[in-house]
């Protein structure tokens, strides 16, 4: 019997409306890249999709100028990256890597490529970052110079879709309040030529954090001349489920303060 994909919007706040615009479409993405068998183990549907070519994006993305300008990067944990933070690792670039689903008080992996257990690919895993990497809270974290990011679907306008349970905006949000990042570091995303969308065609909202590169293996689409504002730094608690506070220790502490 196939795995059942598991559903990450279930506690996700905002107007009923927009959350099933957005759940359409990622219905629809997953839907092409599983038809297309570009879709790596254990498959699409209900994940930031692995999908074939991440090494040949991460690559791309690691050509570039604003790449190599990067000491220290912040990125998410998901496997369609991985190419991407075992290379900022081998570059020599320090990686701060989100703890899934921000589920612990330290919500964040910190991997020194001076300091590891196993050789960059390993380190940069789940599973690696355990034994390499150590635990830290936002307050101990330092500035970082680039982001990236895992999407369902990317825009052309630099509009993001996530999986629903936002909490790649969380990340961003809480990175900025903490004046880890600003208007100008770079967030980008690797993703599947199947996985980019038109401008306009992904629905937004003002908590919603837009990327400046979209990667792919075939192309590199500068968002920057016309993406959208980036949401202030800051938590909109009015915009977050009891459910989703009381599953996140960090935010359980911030309210109780």
């Amino acid at each position: 019997m196939p795995r059942r994909a598991p559903r990450h919007d279930h506690d996700a706040g905002g107007p009923a409306e927009l959350l099933a615009a957005k759940a359409a479409l990622r219905e629809e993405v997953w839907a092409a890249l599983t038809a297309a068998r570009v879709a790596r183990f254990p498959g699409a549907k209900g994940r930031i999709t692995n999908f074939t070519g991440a090494e040949a994006a991460a690559e791309r993305l690691r050509g570039t100028a604003e790449w190599a300008a990067a000491g220290t990067v912040k990125a998410n944990p998901d496997s369609a990256q991985l190419p991407v933070r075992q290379r900022a690792l081998e570059d020599g670039k320090v990686v701060y890597m989100a703890v899934p689903r921000l589920a612990e008080a330290d919500p964040f992996f910190l991997l020194d490529p001076a300091h590891l257990a196993d050789k960059p690919r390993t380190a940069a895993s789940i599973s690696g970052a355990t034994r390499s990497a150590r635990r830290v809270a936002v307050a101990g974290l330092a500035p970082v110079d680039l982001v990236v990011t895992g999407c369902v679907a990317a825009g052309e306008d630099g509009a993001r879709l996530g999986k629903g349970g936002g909490f790649a905006d969380l990340e961003f949000a809480l990175a900025a309040a903490a004046g880890l990042v600003g208007p100008h570091t770079l967030v980008v995303t690797t993703v599947h030529e199947l996985q980019v969308r038109p401008a306009g065609a992904i629905p937004t909202t003002e908590h919603d954090a837009p990327v400046d590169l979209v990667v792919t293996p075939e192309r590199i689409i500068d968002c920057r001349p016309v993406r959208g504002p980036r949401p202030a730094g800051g938590i909109r608690w009015d915009e977050l489920t009891e459910e989703k506070i009381a599953a996140i220790p960090l935010l359980r502490a911030m309210r109780g303060r």
